[in-house]
C-alpha cells in the first residue's frame, strides 16, 4: 500500500485575518466551500492581526510601519508553513509596496487583482465605498485609466462610518444598508458612474450578487478569484 501523502505538498495559503474578523470568516468559506480548490485539500494557516494598529498606520500615512507590521505576521505565518500570503482587506494596501519589499513570502494583491477586475469589464468611471483612506486616495492611485468619481464629503463620513462600524462588529445595520444603496443609485444618476467599487471586503457581509441592487464591483470576489489563481498556479508547479 502507498504511503504517498496527496495532501502532504502543495501551497499553502497565509491568511492574515482580523481586518475585520468578517471579511477573514467570508474568505475561509469561499476558499473551503463546495468545489474549491478540488483538487487539493485546502491548506491554509491563519493569524490574527491588531484591526485598531492596522488602520491608526493607514490613516497616519505611515506605510513603512505598517508593511513591518504585516510582514512580522507573514514572518510568523511562514514558519507555519505558508507559502504565499493573504490580506483579505482594502485599506492595509496602501503600504503594498513598501510590504514587498521586506515580506518573506509573496503577497496577492488585492487592488491589482481589482484593477484587473475592472479592465475586463471595460468599467471607465465608477465610485468607490470603502474606509476614507482608500476613498480619498481613489484606491491608492492605481486604478489606471479609469475615472474614479469622489462622493461629496459629508457622504464620504457617512460611508467611512458605516464602513468602519461594520468591519469592528461584523454585524450589517439595516439602516446603513439601505443609506449606501440610496447613496450608490445618487452616484449612478448624479455622476454617472458604472459601478460602484466596494472597496472593502467586509462589504460582503452586506451585499452579494443576489441582493444588491445597483451595478457594483466586489473587491473581496476579485481578490478571492486571484488567490485561486495563485493556489492553482503554485499546485501546478509542486513537486509530485
Amino acid at each position: 500500500m502507498s504511503t504517498h501523502d496527496p495532501y502532504a505538498t502543495g501551497p499553502v495559503i497565509g491568511l492574515v485575518g482580523g481586518l475585520g474578523v468578517g471579511a477573514t470568516v467570508h474568505y475561509y468559506r469561499q476558499l473551503a466551500g463546495p468545489g474549491e480548490l478540488e483538487r487539493d485539500a485546502l491548506r491554509l494557516v491563519m493569524i490574527h492581526a491588531s484591526i485598531a494598529r492596522t488602520t491608526e498606520c493607514a490613516a497616519r500615512g505611515d506605510r513603512h510601519g505598517l508593511a513591518a507590521y504585516l510582514a512580522g505576521l507573514l514572518t510568523r505565518l511562514k514558519a507555519a508553513g505558508a507559502t504565499f500570503g493573504v490580506v483579505p482587506a482594502v485599506t492595509p494596501h496602501i503600504c503594498v509596496d513598501q510590504l514587498r519589499a521586506v515580506a518573506p513570502l509573496p503577497v496577492v494583491d488585492i487592488i491589482a487583482a481589482v484593477s484587473d477586475h475592472i479592465h475586463a469589464r471595460q468599467l471607465s468611471r465608477v465610485a468607490m465605498f470603502g474606509t476614507r483612506v482608500v476613498i480619498e486616495s481613489d484606491l491608492f492611485g492605481r486604478l489606471r485609466d479609469v475615472d474614479v468619481v469622489r462622493p461629496l464629503e459629508p457622504e464620504i463620513a457617512f460611508i467611512h462610518d458605516a464602513y468602519s462600524q461594520l468591519a469592528r462588529t461584523a454585524a450589517v445595520s439595516a439602516d446603513h444598508r439601505a443609506r449606501l444603496i440610496a447613496l450608490a443609485e445618487t452616484l449612478v444618476a448624479r455622476e454617472g458612474v458604472e459601478a460602484i467599487v466596494l472597496a472593502g471586503t467586509d462589504f460582503s457581509l452586506m451585499f452579494d450578487t443576489a441582493n444588491t441592487p445597483f451595478p457594483h464591483v466586489d473587491c473581496a470576489g476579485a481578490h478571492l478569484d486571484a488567490i485561486r489563481q495563485m493556489a492553482s498556479s503554485a499546485a501546478a508547479g509542486a513537486p509530485a
